[in-house]
Formats: structure tokens, sequence, C-alpha cells
């Protein structure tokens, strides 16, 4: 007998509250509303056949509410089929390290694909764990520059399809680059750590709330793309020279304390905050060259959030290359999924299990 079609879904509850809603006027993603995510991707979902979903329990309530959701779904026994919600048994830390576990036990359950609810931060934490599974990108937090906001329930019928392999992965898939940063001497020689969109080396001492927030602590970044309507660290590049997530290069910037020689410019840094920096250069990051990290001081950022405090004595060095994560293209594969009436197909299957059910129970 087959294999059931299964998605993994990682919703990471702490997304979308964290310390920059204190600082900036970003918007709030509350436990309801991402328990609401979890339901729609999961009407999606069930409608072109994926028949298991493994997912995580979490403390704050968006496994209880999505429980909720799903005992009266069944209560109500109506016509659209969702999909049989399963939850891991793994210890909750209330931290990434959930994140990491969850999404090993995903990869091992041999997911088709694992649906990611959450910012830039989440993704990359996704990332570092999911090998060659594809991922669906579902914007939830703050500074979101890698996923995408999109419908979920719109999201969940192109996994559906990717998972259950009704459109080809050359059509619906993407190749992303990421920026890998590791430590070639030093107290921590032999720690390796990657980013998705952005690594900063920040004049901040301290980890401390772990957002770059201020760009007066901006020394030097690295993005892998740039884009001109994006918001966080990268839409600084994405005001000065943009570069789209399909480009073979990323982009090197340096910038000077305020007074110092360089180009003023202005981004929107965080939500409701457009900051000035002073640029003193920026340069094409080309992929496979290990340039090394000026750390005599300061923390470095990934993906918008400082985590590494500098030793005086470690040495670091970054490289661009082209192994992070699939993702799944919603628009193409759902462009394709028109163009060859898959929608037609999924209709005629859940007409076919309709009447079984009718069936069964007469």
């Amino acid at each position: 007998m087959p294999s059931p079609i299964t998605v993994g879904v990682i919703a990471n509850p702490a997304s979308g509250r964290d310390i920059r809603r204190l600082t900036s006027h970003a918007s709030v993603f509350p436990t309801s509303e991402k328990a609401n995510m979890v339901v729609r991707l999961l009407a999606g979902l069930g409608v072109v056949g994926v028949e298991r979903v493994l997912t995580l329990r979490d403390r704050t309530g968006v496994a209880a509410l999505l429980l909720r959701a799903i005992d009266t779904h069944t209560a109500l026994a109506g016509p659209q089929r969702w999909p049989q919600v399963e939850f891991l048994e793994q210890p909750i830390a209330d931290s990434v390290a959930d994140t990491h576990a969850g999404v090993a036990a995903m990869v091992r359950a041999e997911v088709g694909l694992i649906a990611v609810l959450g910012g830039d931060g989440t993704h990359r934490a996704v990332a570092a764990h999911c090998a060659q599974v594809p991922l669906l990108t579902l914007s939830t937090g703050t500074n979101n520059a890698f996923p995408e906001m999109r419908e979920a329930t719109v999201a969940g019928l192109a996994g559906a399809l990717v998972a259950s392999g009704a459109v080809p992965a050359e059509v619906a898939l993407r190749r992303n680059k990421r920026l890998v940063v590791r430590c070639v001497a030093g107290p921590n020689r032999g720690r390796e750590e990657i980013a998705l969109v952005d690594v900063c080396v920040s004049r901040q001492r301290f980890v401390g709330a772990r957002a770059v927030s201020e760009p007066a602590d901006i020394e030097t970044l690295f993005l892998t793309f740039a884009a001109p309507d994006g918001i966080g660290l990268s839409s600084i590049g994405g005001a000065w020279a943009p570069v789209e997530r399909s480009a073979p290069h990323g982009l090197h910037l340096c910038f000077g304390r305020n007074g110092e020689p360089g180009v003023p410019l202005v981004a929107p840094i965080a939500p409701g905050r457009v900051e000035q920096v002073t640029l003193r250069t920026c340069e094409r990051f080309e992929a496979g060259v290990w340039t090394p990290l000026n750390t005599g001081h300061g923390t470095l950022a990934f993906d918008g959030e400082r985590e590494l405090e500098l030793e005086r004595d470690d040495r670091y060095e970054i490289s661009l290359d082209w192994d992070g994560p699939l993702t799944v293209d919603v628009e193409r594969t759902l462009r394709y999924c028109a163009s060859h009436q898959l929608m037609r197909e999924a209709a005629y299957r859940a007409g076919a299990v309709m009447q079984t059910a009718a069936g069964a129970g007469a």
C-alpha cells in the first residue's frame, strides 16, 4: 500500500511578537491568526490529495486552537476534506530548538514538503535542517524578506500540487542562495552559520535584544538578494543596487558612521522606520569566493538578528553559494495547474470520494 502524501507544518508561535513591536509600528501576528492560517492551509492541502500533516505542539495556544478547529470540522462532517493532523511527540523547549528538532523529524518521516509560517529567522532555522525537502514559505514575522505574504489557502493548493507530484519539481521549485559564515581561527574555530538574506557585522558589542535596528550599528552588510520593494536590512541594497533572487551574485556593502565620508541613503530598515545610513562602498559579491570578515569587535547578525558576540582572536570568513533551500514558486505552480486543468481532475477525484463515502454510509 503506498505511503500517504504527507506535509510538515512549522508555525513559529513567537514570530511577529518580538521587541521590534516596541520600537516600530510593525503589525502583530496573534496566536489566533496563526492557528487560522494553519486551518486555511489544511483546506488547500486536502483538496489536492494531501492525506497527512505533521506539526508541533506549543505552549502558546496555536496547537490548542488548531485541535479545536479540527474537532469542529469533524463534527460538522462537511464535504471539504482535510488531511489527518498528527503532532510530533518531542519535548517543548520554547526556543529555536523546537524548530530544529521538528524539522529533523519531518525529514526522517519523508514529508513531501514543509510549510513554514514565520519570518526570516524562522525560515533560516528550518533551512538549516530541511536538507532537500522543499519549503512552502508564508510570512508571519517582522522584517520579512525571504518568505512571501500570501493567502494560506492558495499556498496550500500549490503545496499540495507539489507534494503529490502533480506539478513537476523543475516547474514548481526554485533553488535559493545562502550566505555561509565560518570561524577559521580563535575560540569559536569550526563554528558555521548560514543566512538566507543578510549577514551584518554590527558595531554593537553585545547581542542584547538581538534585532539590528539602529543604522549607526551597521558596519558591513552582505546580501543574497536586494528587492527594491523590500524591508529590513536588505532594503538598503534594494535602494541603491537591486539584486534579483535569481541573480548569480549578491552584494557586499560597507558603511561609515554619521559625519564620515560616504553617500547618504535612506531605506526602510523596519516597519515604520525609514532611516539614513552612510554608504561607503557597494560591490558585487560573487558566489564561491571566501572573503575575510572584519570582526575585531562587535557582533554578527544573521537575517536581521544579532547572534554572535565576537571574540578578539576569532577570525571569520563568508561565502555565497546556491545550496540554500528549495522553495515552492506558488504562482508558477498554479499557472501550470491551470494550463493542464489539474483542478478539474481534483474535482473529479473529490466527487468520487464523496460518492464512495455516501455509499458506505447508506
